[in-house]
Order: structure tokens, then C-alpha cells, then sequence
């Protein structure tokens, strides 16, 4: 763990213990994991369709991963809890907040993981949306390895407008991409675009 975390250690070591129990009762299969750095800043990016996504990363992850929400999310019963102590960072919707990305960038020189979602907000089940401007902004001044992720299934155990996650029913499907850098693409829009492209490409979806 590291000093002075912006997460409850705490909690996280508490949660840390029910992973294996966690992993089993959502009937979790991850490949790849081998691919997330034990050590150094990184960028995990990952396809967006359920509130399932930011936890099931956090399951499978040896490392605690910090990730970027949206503000509304915090204002949400538990849920707004929850995060705040995972020590999710509140970004305002469609904003590229700079303070938001000094924050990022910080944590990430200090060696933390931060988790993100190019395309903003969850897609349609078993689709993807265009991913966000800001993404690329954000990677291009990290400077750090990017860490593609393919999810799913968490679209059919917690779905868009649904409270209740229908548990033993799917299993989710994790994939793990190898380390990417991005150096030398200066458009911001052209490196969010390659993320998506990894992700995909992650499930054979080799169009743009």
C-alpha cells in the first residue's frame, strides 16, 4: 500500500480479503491480468456499459484502482459513500476539468492506478460508444502506460435504469490488453480513438 493513500486502506484491506468471494459470487473470468504493472503509474481503460464496471476492475486487479466519475454519482445514496472511499475523483460531465487532470496526473507520478472510461457513460448492451476528447488529453500529458480493458456481461447482470443485479445468471468476461504507450500522437481526439480501437480489438473488433 502506499503512503497517504487518497482511498480508506481500511477499507480497501477489507475488501482486498473478499475478493476471492467477490469473484466467485459474480462468476468473474479474467485473462490478462498479468498485463497490469505491480508497480508504477498506470492507466486502466475500460469499456463502460454497467455501475458493475469500476468494481469488477477493482476485483480483479492486484492493485487498488482510483477512478474517475462523474459528479452526479456522488450525490447517489451509498453508492456516493462507496466511491468517496474508493477515492474516486468527481469529473464533471462533458468538461475537461483541469483540475481534474492535475489531480490524475499527480496521483499517477505518486504511482497510483487510475481507472477510466474513454466513452464517458455506459453504452447500449453489447455496444460502444465514441470515446471522449479529454480521454486523449489526459493520457498524452500522463505520459504513463495505458492498460486497454475489454468487460462484459456486466450489461446483463446490472443493466441501464436497473437496481437490482440478477446474480448467477451470466458470468462476466474480462480481458486484459498488453501495455500501450502513445507517444508521438499529438491529437487528442486520435489517441482517444486508439484506446477504443485496443479495446475492441480485444474482442476481435478490428474496425474504428
Amino acid at each position: 500500500m502506499v503512503e497517504n493513500a487518497p482511498y480508506s486502506e481500511i477499507g480497501y484491506k477489507l475488501f482486498f480479503k473478499t475478493k476471492p468471494f467477490l469473484k466467485k459470487l459474480l462468476k468473474i473470468n479474467a485473462e490478462g491480468v498479468e498485463n497490469i504493472p505491480l508497480e508504477g503509474g498506470c492507466i486502466l481503460a475500460a469499456n463502460h456499459r454497467s455501475h458493475l464496471d469500476p468494481p469488477v476492475i477493482n476485483i480483479i486487479s492486484p492493485r487498488p484502482v482510483i477512478f474517475l466519475a462523474k459528479k452526479e454519482l456522488f450525490e447517489v445514496p451509498i453508492l456516493g459513500w462507496i466511491i468517496k472511499k474508493a477515492g474516486a475523483i468527481p469529473v464533471k460531465r462533458d468538461s475537461r476539468d483541469a483540475a481534474v487532470i492535475k489531480k490524475s496526473i499527480q496521483l499517477l507520478k505518486d504511482g497510483y492506478v487510475i481507472g477510466i472510461f474513454p466513452e464517458g457513460s455506459r453504452a447500449k448492451p453489447g455496444e460502444f460508444r465514441k470515446p471522449q476528447p479529454g480521454v486523449g488529453y489526459l493520457i498524452e500529458k500522463a505520459k504513463v502506460p495505458v492498460i486497454p480493458i475489454l468487460i462484459e456481461g456486466t450489461d446483463k447482470i446490472l443493466p441501464v435504469n436497473s437496481k437490482m443485479p440478477k446474480l448467477f445468471k451470466y458470468n462476466i468476461d474480462v480481458k486484459i490488453g498488453k501495455p500501450i504507450r502513445f507517444e508521438g500522437l499529438t491529437s487528442y481526439e486520435h489517441i482517444a480513438e486508439k484506446v477504443m480501437f485496443e479495446i475492441k480489438k480485444l474482442k476481435g473488433e478490428h474496425h474504428g
